[in-house]
């Protein structure tokens, strides 16, 4: 008992939370909000790009492997892609083939370049070489 007269008399006789202390304590609860939740805007956006870069490679692959099966076409500067996957993860995705002779005249190999772009902005670009077997 005599502890807590003791104790009363440096605590004073406030009882509750002032204005203050309350506005001080909702300012720090929002700097942490606007972090955590940048945080999540930076890791949500992250597995956007890497989701994109990781589709456009796997597209760009099976087009340099369609090339590469393809009949040998001297002096071709383009050859036709390969049928684009229909479904929601190749949604907006084209694939551009070039092809550039390593030497003139055309002594069978050629230089491939996939480029794949979604909605017209390029995503990734695959070099291989083609030979006329």
């Amino acid at each position: 008992m005599r502890l807590l007269r003791i104790l009363g008399k440096f605590t004073g006789r406030e009882s509750g939370v002032t204005f203050i202390e309350t506005v001080v304590a909702l300012a720090i609860l929002g700097v942490i909000a606007v972090a955590f939740l940048n945080g999540l805007t930076a890791t949500s956006k992250s597995a956007f790009i890497a989701d994109e870069q990781t589709t456009a490679e796997s597209l760009a692959q099976s087009q340099i492997e369609w090339v590469k099966n393809a009949s040998y076409s001297y002096n071709a500067t383009t050859y036709s892609p390969a049928p684009i996957p229909s479904g929601k993860d190749y949604l907006n995705y084209s694939a551009l083939i070039t092809a550039e002779p390593l030497r003139d005249p055309d002594d069978g190999i050629q230089k491939i370049t996939v480029t794949v772009k979604r909605s017209d902005k390029g995503v990734i670009k695959l070099e291989g070489y083609k030979v006329d077997r």
